[in-house]
């Protein structure tokens, strides 16, 4: 059967860099948004830009020329999938303090971990060099998927990774590597361990979604979580890759996540289709008898 072929496209960039104007620059966007049918998330400061949209492939050609005409952002990289659909329901264009939620106050980005391409992580595991690797994404982001061996600390938000530096300073004199989706929270993360006082660090360049497209089945485990409507990437091939995390009602391996339909309480969870369906979508017998939960759409 010949394979369909997906018309939509889904971008993930970043950019720290002086922009002088974020107001004028996210009015202007919002409008070739608009008139180009891009949806999605684009946050903007005076500290740089941090996008993941979606469209029609012709129309996502567009959006990365208009994007990459700013001086400031010609050389911006772009981290693409294909899709059956807009990955988004709305467009949003904000100003922000920061492009990426932290609590660290200003670090010196020029003094960021050494950047570690895809193909240099994969060579680091495979010569059995002893090094530290750490996860800079939430909890729920890692209990899902993660690098072989890697450290995945508690975090609630990325704002915790101030905690973090301190929890993990015993490493502080090894060969530390650092790694999120995209690479926009390990850069800031690597630059603020940098900044602590630890020694050898590096950040994975362009993060997990470059490394499992490139390299499938080998030292990534498990599915990545995206911030858009697909929820989560399944990257892998093989069976026992393909799911770490487990069910919250059955343990299952799964990577599905839904949101409790319990508006009041909105947990997000891991969950296998069949308890997700047999549960009614909800966390608890409480939130199934709740009286404002959310329709179940099918389809």
């Amino acid at each position: 059967m010949k394979e369909k072929i997906k018309e939509y496209s889904v971008l993930l960039y970043y950019k720290y860099v002086a922009f002088p104007d974020p107001e004028q620059f996210r009015d202007e966007h919002l409008e070739f948004c608009f008139q180009n049918d891009i949806k999605g998330r684009v946050f903007i400061s005076d500290e740089g830009i941090n996008g993941t949209v979606s469209g029609l492939k012709d129309n996502i050609e567009k959006y990365k020329q208009n994007l990459t005409a700013y001086p400031e952002f010609k050389d911006i990289v772009f981290k693409e999938d294909a899709a059956d659909e807009h990955a988004f329901r709305k467009t949003h264009v904000r100003v922000k303090n920061e492009i990426v939620n932290a609590s660290f106050g200003w670090v010196d980005l020029s003094k960021t971990g050494k950047r570690l391409q895809a193909e240099e992580l994969k060579k680091l595991y495979e010569s059995g060099e002893d090094f530290v690797i750490i996860d800079a994404r939430n909890t729920y982001e890692s209990v899902i998927g993660k690098f072989q061996n890697a450290i995945t600390p508690k975090m609630d938000t990325f704002r915790d990774w101030v905690r973090v530096a301190d929890e993990l300073k015993e490493y502080k004199d090894k060969k530390v590597v650092t790694y999120c989706t995209g690479g926009i929270r390990c850069e800031k993360a690597s630059a603020y361990l940098v900044e602590q006082g630890y020694k050898n660090v590096f950040q994975l360049q362009d993060g997990i979604v470059t490394y499992a497209k490139k390299y499938p089945d080998t030292f990534w485990e498990g599915s990545v979580f995206v911030f858009d409507e697909r929820r989560i990437l399944e990257t892998n091939t093989k069976e026992e890759k393909k799911h770490i995390g487990k069910c919250y009602f059955c343990g299952k391996s799964t990577s599905y996540y839904i949101n409790c339909h319990n508006q009041e309480c909105d947990k997000l969870l891991v969950t296998c289709h069949e308890c997700k369906t047999e549960n009614e979508y909800c966390c608890s017998d409480k939130c199934r008898s709740s009286e404002n939960k959310r329709k179940v759409y099918h389809g």
